[in-house]
Parts: C-alpha cells; sequence; structure tokens
C-alpha cells in the first residue's frame, strides 16, 4: 500500500494494522490441510477410548492383525460378522481407521492392516512440513518488519530531539543570550526573579539591566534580586538598588554563593553554562523551572534585605557573618582564591577578614581560629 493509501484507511473501518496484517495473511503459505475427520473427530474418544478393548476401532483393528496373512484380505462385511458388530457401526470405524491411515483398500476394496509408525509418517509428515513451511515464513516475515525498526527509532530519536529543544534551549553567542533575555523581560507578565552571586556587579552589566528592570517595574511586574552580602559594598550596584527599589523591587543578599539564574513568570529560567561565560540554556521545563523557583524561594526566606542607607550595626553583623563564614570555608579545607570567588571578593579582602577575626579569637591558626568559633556557638544559650 502507498503512502496515501495509508493515510485513506484511517477514515476507514480498517486499521493499517489489520490492512498490513491482511497483506502478511495474503502473502503466507495456504492453510494447512485440515486433519482427518477421523482424528479431528475422535482424538478425544482415542485418547479415553481406544484402550479399551471394546472400542469399535481397536476390535477391528486387532481383528485384522490376528488374521492369517495367508487368507484373503477381509471385507467390512467379514469383519462385522467375526465381530458379531452391526454392519453399520464396522464400516463406521473401518472409514476411521483408514482416515487415520491405520489400514489400507486393496483394489478389491478388502482393508489391509498398516504399521503405526508407517502411518504416523503418512498422516502427520504432510502437517510437519507445513509447519516447518509456516516457520519459516513467519521468521522471513519477522525479519521483514524488523527491517524497518532502524527507521521508527529514528523517527522516535527525532521526536524527543524536538521535544527537547521545545523544554530547552542551548544559547552559545552572548549577543543571543542578551536579546533572548530582553524579549522574555518585554513578554513578562507577572514576576521576575533574579539571582546573582559574586558580589558587585560591573557597571556595563548594571547599565544594560537598569533600563529594562525600570520598565518591567512600570508595567507592575514584580521583581526580586538575590546578591552576596559583598555586593552591598560596591557603590554601583547600590545605586541600582536604589533605583530599581524606588519602582517596588525587593533586592535582599545572603552570605555564600548560590546558583545564578533568572525566571520570568515562573514559566522561563535562564541558567549560565559552567566554563562558558558567554553561553546560556533557556530552560521550559516545568517541572524543572518549579524545581528552581523552590530553591528560590528557600533562599529568599534565609537573606537579609538589601538597605542602600548605610546602617552602621547592620554593616558590622554583615562583617561578622563573612568572617564566620570565611573561616567556616577555610576549615572545610578551600582556598582563599576558592573563597574569594565563592563569596564574591577579592582575595586581598578575604585574607584581610581572616587576620582579623585570627586576631580577635587570639588563634595561632586558621584551623584553630575555627574551633574557637564553633566552641562560641555551643556556648551561646538556646533562643
Amino acid at each position: 500500500m502507498a503512502i496515501p493509501d495509508i493515510e485513506r484507511a484511517h477514515g476507514d473501518a480498517e486499521t493499517p494494522e489489520t490492512t498490513a496484517l491482511a497483506a502478511i495473511a495474503a502473502a503466507a503459505p495456504p492453510s494447512p490441510a485440515p486433519l482427518p475427520a477421523a482424528l479431528s473427530e475422535t482424538t478425544g474418544s482415542t485418547e479415553n477410548n481406544t484402550d479399551s478393548p471394546d472400542d469399535p476401532l481397536t476390535r477391528v483393528y486387532t481383528c485384522l492383525l490376528a488374521r492369517d496373512p495367508a487368507h484373503p484380505p477381509a471385507h467390512p462385511a467379514d469383519l462385522a460378522a467375526e465381530l458379531d458388530l452391526p454392519l453399520a457401526r464396522v464400516e463406521s470405524a473401518v472409514s476411521a481407521l483408514l482416515d487415520m491411515g491405520l489400514l489400507r483398500r486393496t483394489p478389491e476394496r478388502a482393508v489391509l492392516p498398516v504399521a503405526p509408525d508407517e502411518a504416523v509418517q503418512r498422516t502427520l509428515g504432510p502437517l510437519e512440513r507445513e509447519m516447518r513451511a509456516r516457520r519459516q515464513h513467519m521468521e522471513r516475515t519477522r525479519e521483514q518488519l524488523m527491517a524497518f525498526m532502524p527507521l521508527y527509532e529514528s523517527h522516535l530519536l527525532r521526536l524527543t530531539h524536538l521535544r527537547q529543544a521545545e523544554y530547552v534551549e542551548l544559547l552559545t553567542d552572548l549577543r543571543a543570550v542578551r536579546e533572548a533575555i530582553t524579549e522574555l523581560g518585554r513578554t513578562c507578565e507577572r514576576e521576575v526573579m533574579t539571582a546573582q552571586p559574586g558580589g558587585g556587579r560591573r557597571a556595563e552589566v548594571l547599565e544594560e539591566a537598569v533600563a529594562r528592570d525600570e520598565e518591567l517595574l512600570r508595567r507592575g511586574v514584580r521583581m526580586r534580586v538575590l546578591y552576596q552580602h559583598t555586593a552591598r559594598f560596591s557603590s554601583g550596584t547600590c545605586a541600582y538598588v536604589e533605583r530599581v527599589g524606588r519602582l517596588g523591587a525587593q533586592v535582599r543578599t545572603l552570605d555564600d554563593e548560590f546558583m545564578r539564574m533568572l525566571v520570568f513568570d515562573r514559566a522561563t529560567a535562564v541558567i549560565p553554562v559552567p566554563d562558558d561565560p558567554h553561553a546560556a540554556v533557556l530552560i521550559r521545563e516545568p517541572h524543572v523551572v518549579a524545581f528552581m523557583v523552590g530553591a528560590y524561594e528557600r533562599l529568599w526566606l534565609e537573606a537579609l534585605p538589601f538597605e542602600t542607607e548605610w546602617d552602621r550595626q547592620t554593616i558590622m553583623d554583615i562583617s561578622d557573618e563573612l568572617k564566620q563564614t570565611i573561616v567556616r570555608l577555610l576549615t572545610e579545607g578551600l582556598t582563599d582564591a576558592a573563597i574569594a570567588r565563592r563569596l564574591g571578593l577579592s582575595v586581598r579582602s578575604c585574607r584581610r577578614h581572616v587576620a582579623d577575626v585570627m586576631a580577635a579569637l587570639g588563634a595561632e591558626s586558621r584551623f584553630q581560629a575555627g574551633y574557637l568559633l564553633a566552641q562560641q556557638d555551643r556556648d551561646q544559650p538556646a533562643p
């Protein structure tokens, strides 16, 4: 069947599957000849009754075996007389035995017994040959059908790639990333969640973001932004926060590093590609985006509000929190450079914080400083 015929078959009573089966059946070898009537009709009875000496088939066959080969072959009438059975019953038994191949007729229409093994070969031989032909046909048909499997698997793979492209899109060009973010911001209707670790942001990045973000806020889109504590010491970041804050944006900070992301309307997320600052991944898969939103909400609850006005106590609290985080990370084996990257600090600032903490604790080593800080935490009364 040509492809257009298959398509038309969808509207008919026959489905493509039944049409294909019909085609296979048409190409199959002819159906095997039916079993002899005596076999099909008496199989059950012979299983139960042929062992009985009173069974007519058994009596007729036994009688023929017992006859003297020197005597002329017997006719049904002879057998009826010898067995003292009605002729009709004997003729029925003879007919059944002939069908089974256990008897053969002579030219004079008499009957002679045949060895059972010979009867098996003559009666079941054609069936066995037919079964072998059927099996060979089944194998050929299976091979013909399975030859299409690579095409079907290729089709599935293509569909999978199409679905993945709908949910996950890799952008390897920085210009394409910026254009995608701009378009997502332009079509955003309800909410934007931003997580920007790494301390203060570069001036050119803030200049690009502020115009887009102010336009969003003026349209009534809710905006939340997460920074690290070190962003509070960046004058450019503080200026940005002050501008978007006047339009309703909420900004908070955390001490430790977190995942960089943008989430628009809880439907599309943008995340960076590791080791490639010019690439990004757009994620639209609902379950993955929901997981990212949940992670963002937990971070938001732990974060502190970003106050643009310098509050001495808040700055002292944040500075102390940073110092404790630095010492904790040092006791976990991180280098100064790794900690600085994680907290958005310069290496020089990180080392200065470490020196201040050790001097305040009277510690001679970083490990000792971590131990003393942990001891202080245990000694403090529970709230």
